[in-house]
């Protein structure tokens, strides 16, 4: 089930709603747990069984950790098998296709069959991310920065919680601790959380799903020969505006849907193109994620704690198991290097871009194009596809017109394209654009105007969000 559906808009939420709010206060979060257990297996219900497994684990070895704590025992024991765990079914439900198509290729470079019967895993949607948050759990409790939930329903909730289950933001324990206890929906959280819900319909709709038509016809051209370095430069960017709206517009949702219901979950983005350098880029991209991985993997690491040569190297195993967690592919894995490359560059020089001396908004320029290459890498079929199109884009590939002509010939968003940028560069984010005020008369038509604009321009099919693949 997609946001952005009718079913969801005409159907589920409204009727989960009603449902909440008529409950009373002692059943809410029950109600929570359930709904979200409708939504996960609207796609595929065996998953739930899968879902309800995670959090039966990491509930009960949360307790055991806590258990040895308090009487001495060895309390990293438990943890190490809820790592085991988590990490084991992600390994199995995402790399194993990977890694069997990695060793029938080496077999056949050996001069093998490389013939055997395999079927093909299913990916869980929200696998990555429902993992990441209890791992935090357990992690957490051993580390003794969270108290164990209190009952099961309150641990279900928060593994479960529909609003950011499938893709995110990664919501660690502690932000949502107490709100699982106890919560209270008032009418400014409902009205902040609608227009938060709007801003994000308006992006995933109205932007990253028009933009989308550049990207496809320049990445997904049959005969990438014919792809021009200027129309190459018009997929990259727009990918880069496709990616961001479609991801953000999801967050800025999960966070309006929290919001209606009492909880508030963490800011995902903070205009990343607006950064000056790649290590600003990733302190406002995905932030959930890049201060999951800061804090879960880059600091028990030895972070920057062990001389400059062990600060580069975790930068570099942080970034690939990053690239790594997107998906299992080498592209991805080439991305992450990409991004620990220039991480590594800035941290050498003083954290800064060996840029930082011309105007800011070269700066945010110049960074944007490095994170265009790293995007292509993201966008690209495979790795010989990226290096393919990233030749195109510095003048050294393609050349003929089809592409081109598909692009100038045929109606094309342009509007939206502008319109892009110019949210991108000029608008203040969503967090900043929407007021704190109660609602307002003339607000309140405003959303409804602007409800409808959606509704009409909604696709017939559901258009996922890109993350759901990760």
């Amino acid at each position: 089930m997609v946001f952005s559906s009718s079913i969801f808009l005409f159907a589920f939420l409204p009727a989960f709603l009603l449902l909440y709010w008529l409950s009373p206060r002692a059943i809410r979060t029950t109600t929570i747990a359930l709904a979200s257990f409708v939504f996960y297996g609207w796609w595929k219900a065996e998953f739930v069984l899968l879902l309800l497994f995670s959090a039966i684990v990491d509930y009960w070895l949360g307790s055991r950790i806590v258990h040895a704590r308090r009487t001495g025992g060895r309390p990293g024991r438990w943890l190490l098998l809820s790592l085991a765990v988590n990490l084991g079914l992600l390994g199995y439900f995402k790399y194993a296709n990977f890694g069997v198509a990695t060793f029938r290729a080496l077999l056949q470079s050996l001069g093998f069959a490389g013939d055997f019967a395999w079927v093909d895993i299913v990916l869980p949607v929200g696998i990555s991310f429902y993992t990441f948050q209890t791992m935090s759990y357990t992690i957490d409790l051993y580390r003794g920065q969270v108290q164990p939930a209190e009952r099961f329903v309150d641990f279900l909730c928060y593994v479960s919680m529909f609003p950011q289950l499938v893709a995110g933001p990664i919501v660690r324990y502690s932000l949502v601790e107490d709100e699982l206890r106890d919560r209270r929906s008032t009418l400014s959280g409902i009205y902040q959380g609608l227009l938060f819900f709007q801003c994000g319909l308006v992006k995933k709709v109205l932007l990253a799903d028009a933009v989308a038509q550049f990207a496809n016809t320049a990445f997904d051209a049959p005969n990438p020969d014919s792809v021009t370095a200027g129309v190459a430069w018009l997929g990259a960017v727009s990918y880069a505006f496709q990616i961001y709206f479609d991801f953000s517009g999801y967050s800025d949702m999960a966070i309006g849907l929290g919001l209606m219901l009492g909880f508030r979950f963490p800011v995902n983005f903070d205009s990343p193109y607006r950064s000056i350098s790649i290590t600003d880029f990733w302190r406002r991209w995905h932030i959930s994620l890049s201060t999951w991985l800061r804090d879960y993997l880059y600091v028990p690491l030895g972070g920057n704690r062990k001389g400059p040569v062990r600060t580069y190297v975790n930068l570099a195993l942080t970034m690939l198991l990053g690239g790594l967690w997107h998906g299992a592919a080498w592209n991805f894995l080439a991305w992450g290097g990409y991004q620990g490359f220039w991480l590594i560059v800035e941290r050498a020089i003083g954290k800064r871009p060996f840029y930082a001396a011309l105007p800011r908004f070269l700066c945010i320029g110049l960074t944007f194009v490095l994170a265009l290459f790293g995007w292509v890498l993201f966008r690209a079929h495979d790795l010989g596809h990226a290096v393919d199109y990233s030749l195109t884009m510095l003048g050294l590939g393609g050349g003929g017109g089809e592409a081109a002509d598909r692009l100038t010939l045929r109606p094309g968003p342009w509007a939206e394209f502008v319109t892009c940028a110019l949210v991108v560069w000029l608008l203040p984010t969503s967090q900043r654009l929407v007021p704190r005020a109660q609602p307002a008369f003339v607000l309140t038509l405003q959303i409804l105007f602007v409800f409808a604009v959606l509704v009409v321009r909604l696709a017939p099919e559901e258009i996922p969000f890109l993350y759901f693949r990760f």
